[in-house]
């Protein structure tokens, strides 16, 4: 149990500190990490610090795309009447 208590007020520190562009993605993906590692053998901190490091980037993949595709659609020539 205090190993628990120790894992999440480290991991509720990490997230305060980091940024908000750099969190995003982050805490969702901790959370499932977390609960993952913990129930793979009790290593839930791994597992929310991996869960982290994908959600970040799945969350910057996904915005790169958004961004791909707006540059796209405003690129595209007006046709001329």
């Amino acid at each position: 149990m205090k190993r628990t208590l120790v894992g999440a007020a480290v991991a509720l520190a990490a997230l305060t500190a980091a940024g908000g562009a750099e969190a995003k993605g982050c805490i969702k993906g901790a959370i499932v990490g977390g609960i993952a590692g913990h129930y793979a053998g009790h290593h839930g901190l791994v597992g929310a610090a991996a869960g982290c490091a994908i959600g970040r980037h799945r969350a910057n993949a996904r915005a790169r795309q958004m961004d791909q595709q707006q540059m796209g659609s405003s690129a595209q020539p007006v046709s001329a009447r």
